[in-house]
Parts: structure tokens; sequence; C-alpha cells
């Protein structure tokens, strides 16, 4: 099985997929975005998995490299580049299976009419023959485009649980003992990760925190900003093995998005075992949270309504916050490498 991937940025997920389907027994050429990334992440090609950086790919060079490795499925994730649609244009006059990722929500704005006007008119069959999502809303969009209930497969998305859960059990027997009184944030520090309904909550219960701390991991253009607000600690950008080490001294992970179309830190931290609180645009809590159970919802922008989640924690008592831990770490088993791989697999079946 060869499978060619036209990226846009590969992060630790997207390799924890990539080296389910390697073990498997397929050979991955991955070109991948290397320039103007989101994040620093760090990862290095093995013998099954041969990155190319798109930088250096013409056109004609990723088309050579197709015509050459013949792949059995080719996955796209950046639509955006007229390069990758090209190459995916070819191979489906090929009838070889091209794979679209699809991570977005449908909203109902121009530029989603617009696509949903062209799938009616089976534009995006020119390019794709199946859709790849993350989950239920994903679902939705692609049904949209005018992608039947058998062209589209699941779990485009996996964590790399294996770290999060032995983070989980390593610190187990620590968390029994004292519960870390901790929210922890993680993500780039831009307005769109709701960063600012964050830190007015957070100053609104100060008189109510109690002992809970708030630290914030991540670099962005708002990191000024954090960096001037009494009683948060503010950590720079890490790789996964230096993220794993905060879990121990954590009890609630919080992601206030305004616009968070998936998330995959929220399936990496449920894994971790961390009750959650996540704004109600956030595309992963309808597989990872279940509120109440392992955390709580708030209205996206609503501070008033953050402010009443933070102090549900605040307020809970040590042993009602590890049976949340554990409800967390029950719900990440949902989605995993295995499943993503098989998922994409499952369409040459």
């Amino acid at each position: 099985m060869i499978i060619l991937f036209l990226y846009s940025e590969i992060m630790g997920y997207t390799m924890a997929t990539l080296t389910e389907l390697a073990k498997q027994g397929a050979t991955l050429h991955v070109v991948h975005w290397d320039h103007k990334k989101l994040t620093p992440y760090k990862f290095c090609s093995t013998p099954s998995i041969i990155t190319y950086n798109r930088s250096e790919m013409s056109v004609n060079s990723m088309q050579k490299l197709a015509d050459d490795v013949k792949p059995d499925i080719t996955v796209v994730s950046g639509w955006m580049d007229r390069g990758y649609l090209k190459i995916a244009k070819k191979l489906i006059k090929q009838k070889r299976p091209v794979v679209c990722g699809l991570d977005d929500q449908w909203h109902g704005h121009f530029r989603q009419v617009i696509a949903f006007l062209l799938g009616r008119l089976g534009f995006f069959f020119r390019y794709f023959s199946h859709a790849w999502v993350t989950g239920t809303y994903q679902y939705e969009y692609a049904r949209k485009l005018g992608y039947s209930k058998a062209q589209i497969i699941y779990e485009l998305y996996s964590a790399d649980i294996t770290v999060f859960h032995k983070a989980y059990l390593d610190c187990f027997d620590q968390k029994l003992k004292q519960y870390p009184h901790r929210f922890l944030f993680v993500g780039r520090l831009e307005s769109v990760k709701g960063l600012d309904i964050l830190l007015n909550a957070w100053q609104k219960i100060a008189e109510m925190r109690k002992d809970w701390e708030l630290h914030i991991v991540g670099n962005g253009s708002l990191k000024s900003m954090v960096l001037n607000v009494p009683g948060v600690v503010v950590k720079d950008f890490m790789q996964p093995d230096a993220l794993v080490k905060e879990i121990a001294d954590t009890g609630c992970f919080i992601l206030p998005s305004h616009f968070e179309p998936w998330g995959v830190v929220v399936h990496e931290f449920a894994a971790a075992g961390l009750p959650l609180i996540l704004s109600d645009v956030v595309g992963a809590a309808s597989t990872f949270l279940i509120s109440g159970l392992n955390g709580y919802h708030f209205r996206r922008g609503d501070i008033d309504c953050l402010v009443l989640r933070l102090l549900q924690i605040v307020d809970s008592s040590d042993d009602k916050l590890r049976a949340m831990a554990r409800a967390s770490h029950l719900l990440s088993n949902r989605i995993l490498p295995e499943t993503s791989a098989a998922s994409l697999l499952s369409i040459q079946s």
C-alpha cells in the first residue's frame, strides 16, 4: 500500500496516524508546507514515512512523484494549494481515490454557500472521491458539498494518545494523594483562542480562586498581553514530550476559543485524564466532552458563563475532580491512531 499525502502543516497528531499507517505496512510519501508554519513542531522522516518540503516541490516535481510512486490512496489536506489541486485532479482522471481532509464546520457564511452550490453541481468530484472528516459537524459540511454517506469517512485526526495515556498513568497515584489545583490553557496566543474572555473571567474570580492557578502555554501575537496579567504563569510553546510533563501538576484543561473547528488538544488532554472547560464552538467537544460528566461547556464569548464554569471546578471536591478525570480518560478512547488509520484504509476494502 502506497499513500501520497499532500499536506499543509505536519503536527504531532498528524504523525500519530501516519506512524500507525506505517505500522500496518503502508509506505507514505508526505509533501508538507515547511514555511509559515503555525507552530514550531519538529518531526523526522523514517524509512516508511518519506517527507518532502513543499517549498522545494514544483507542480511538475509533485506530478513526477505521483507518477513514480503510483499511490493507492492520495490525501489532500491543503485545499488552498493550487498545486495540490492540480495533482489531485490528474489522479482523479486516472481513477485513483483522492481523499480531502475536512475539519471545518458548516456555518452557512457566504463562501460556504458558494461551496454548497458548487457541490450540487459536482464540482468537488473533479478533485476528490472521498471526504475524511474529524467529526459530526464536519460530516454535515461534507454532505452539503455533495458527498454521499458512503463517500465520507471519520476520524481524520487522532491525538498521539500513547504519550498522553502514559502521562495519565504516571501521575495517577500522585493525584490520588493530592489533586493539583491548576487550570491549563495550551494553544496559539491569538484572539481567536478566546484569551480575552479567559483573562477577564480569571480576574473576575480573583477573590474566589482559593488556591487555584492559571498556566498558559504557547506563543503568538498576544503574548505580551498575557505576560502582564497578575496571577497568570506563561510558558513558551512546548514539544509534546515536554508538554506532557505539565500534566502531573494540572487539574483542569480549558479552551475558550471564539472559533475552533476541531481542536486535537482537547483529545490530548482528555487522554491525559483532565476535566475540560470548552467553549461551545470547539468541534472536538462533540466527541470528548459530556457536560457534567467530565467537564463543562460555556457559551462562546460569555464571560459570566465562563466565570460560572471556573467556579464549578474550583468549588468541586477533589474526589469529584478525580471522577471527571477518569471520565475524560475513558472518553479519549473514542478515537485512536489505529481507528484513524483504519478509517482511511477502509476506502480500499
